[in-house]
């Protein structure tokens, strides 16, 4: 064996959760090693879905430009009952929301997500596989294997696993994973079809029995280029792995099964049967069976060992979900780590990882567990909530033990996702900013509206020791280009000034109010007045305090 050599953070996995680890854990100057087992991606496109939440944190690390080149809309989803067209569903979001919905193969998310590692000057060590670890207080000694055969021994501070549903890291920490896995067995395949259904809509095709119960299923969800979707329905009897897989024991069965993939012909034999118009499949670039679970950790780390994404859920392909989901827990895991490697974390924020996250888990896989049994027709709430729930952009961590108690005031409030707007303009930029322009590749934010709050810039930054940001907007009725920047803690603040007020109605303020904004989009803290006491109360539990003066 190698001797030892060390890093901060090893992060196991290098699918689209364990690449936004690493990327994000990289911007933020935190050394990092990320290995997969596999001597290459997988050219498939299994997640195919990419929600409007995550293309919010994909622009937050500045890589949305190739993410958009790449990818196509998704405008909504066409329903057909035993042959019979259902009302259509138009994914429509409040206008604020900077981007809508997309379609675009998980390879084609792997290789954005690389290159922007490889901006950052890290790449991913293929062929190359966690064996066992063991951690102590002060870090976590992993034993790594090449396919040569050769083997090493990392000792990291942390380690995160983003190693699938059949974790090792997720079996090392002897974590549960209690569900179940469902009886039925699917197709999958990559093809185009020729039929002339409206561009950019998802497909979803179903044959009820007698009972109103689904007794055959199909869904085509857009992929790029002409014609081409992702196709999954009921497996055939013939390319059925239930006899050799099983269903039961400890062993999890999910996602794509070895053996014989279906043919062009197979898929065929299905759109003849479930197909709302008559269409020809042709140019199958890969197929495969699947099979699927549902299933949970009891909690997504122990220590200084960390899960994420199918190593800590898992669940119906339903709605697009999982590959987002676990992208967030990549993401509210990484600037959490960041601040631990640095000796800056305050006592508890990485368990809020584990209290912020597994409540998300928990509903995302009893709510396509439901969608996925009965649609998502089925469900009770309103069109416009369900479609923003499934868009993620309801996520949010009220509640946490690192935000604000929510209280009775205004919404947005501590622990809801901070949302975009437009116009914002400085005497600088002659065109109107996006807060979404202001907030990219920055850390924790203070933003202050309106007059009286500048000096609560030094506090946040006395105290996060320059890790928190500030700037000022001013309402729509100041005078436009007063100020360039306000005098305030270590230096001058930049001013923006909200012309057309859309700031102040989307965060529901008529007086000066302070937000602090989180690495990850979220409000830490609403605060009125210029009191420092209360800013200080909420950097305490995220930032350690400094050395005595």
């Amino acid at each position: 064996m190698a001797h030892s050599s060390t890093t901060d953070v090893l992060v196991v996995g290098a699918g689209p959760i364990g690449l936004t680890a690493a990327a994000e854990l990289r911007r933020s100057g935190v050394s990092c090693r990320i290995v997969d087992r596999l001597a290459s991606p997988l050219p498939y496109a299994k997640a195919v879905g990419i929600q409007p939440r995550t293309l919010e944190i994909w622009d937050r690390m500045d890589m949305i430009r190739p993410v958009l080149d790449a990818a196509v809309t998704l405008r909504g989803q066409l329903t057909y009952v035993n042959g019979a067209e259902q009302p259509r569903v138009d994914l429509v979001l409040p206008p604020e929301v900077p981007y809508g919905f997309a379609a675009l193969p998980q390879y084609e998310a792997e290789r954005i997500l690389t290159d922007q590692l490889t901006r950052w000057g890290t790449g991913v060590e293929r062929g190359t596989e966690l064996v066992s670890f063991q951690q102590d207080a002060d870090g976590v000694t992993s034993r790594l294997r090449t396919a040569s055969g050769a083997e090493e021994e990392l000792r990291t501070r942390y380690l995160v696993g983003c190693d699938g549903a059949h974790s090792t890291v997720r079996k090392g920490l002897g974590l549960s994973f209690e569900g179940g896995a469902l009886p039925e067995e699917f197709m999958l395949a990559d093809i185009e079809l020729d039929w002339d259904l409206p561009n950019g809509y998802t497909v979803r095709s179903m044959l009820l029995d007698d009972s109103g119960a689904v007794d055959d299923v199909l869904v085509c969800i857009p992929l790029p280029g002409g014609g081409r979707y992702r196709v999954s329905t009921r497996v055939a009897p013939e390319l059925s792995t239930a006899a050799r897989a099983g269903t039961g024991g400890a062993e999890v069965s999910h996602g794509l099964q070895s053996g014989r993939g279906p043919s062009l012909t197979d898929i065929q034999t299905v759109l003849d049967r479930l197909a709302p118009v008559s269409t020809t499949a042709s140019t199958l670039r890969w197929s495969s069976v699947f099979r699927i679970s549902h299933r949970i950790v009891d909690r997504y780390g122990s220590g200084r060992v960390f899960v994420a994404g199918d190593a800590a859920h898992i669940h119906p392909p339903t709605g697009a979900q999982g590959m987002n989901t676990g992208i967030q827990d990549a993401w509210n895991l990484a600037w959490k780590l960041a601040l631990a490697v640095t000796g800056t974390a305050a006592p508890g924020l990485l368990a809020s990882y584990d209290a912020e996250r597994r409540p998300v888990g928990e509903e995302v896989v009893g709510r396509t567990l439901r969608h996925s049994a009965r649609g998502v027709q089925s469900d009770p709430e309103e069109p416009e909530t369900l479609i923003l729930r499934e868009a993620q952009l309801l996520v949010g961590y009220r509640g946490s033990p690192v935000v604000d108690p929510p209280g009775d005031g205004p919404a947005p409030g501590p622990g809801d996702r901070a949302p975009d707007c437009t116009g914002l303009t400085s005497r600088v930029a002659a065109f109107p900013l996006r807060l979404g322009d202001l907030l990219r590749e920055r850390d924790h934010v203070l933003l202050l509206y309106g007059s009286g709050l500048d000096e609560l810039a030094r506090t946040a930054w006395e105290i996060s020791r320059g890790q928190v940001e500030a700037c000022v907007i001013l309402p729509a009725d100041a005078a436009p280009g007063a100020r360039d920047s306000v005098p305030a803690g270590p230096g001058l603040l930049p001013v923006y000034h909200d012309i057309a007020g859309e700031f102040a109605r989307l965060y529901a303020v008529d007086a000066p109010t302070a937000f602090l904004i989180r690495p990850d989009g979220y409000l830490a803290a609403r605060l009125t007045g210029p009191d420092p006491k209360p800013l200080a109360d909420r950097l305490a539990a995220v930032f350690a305090a400094g050395p005595a003066d």
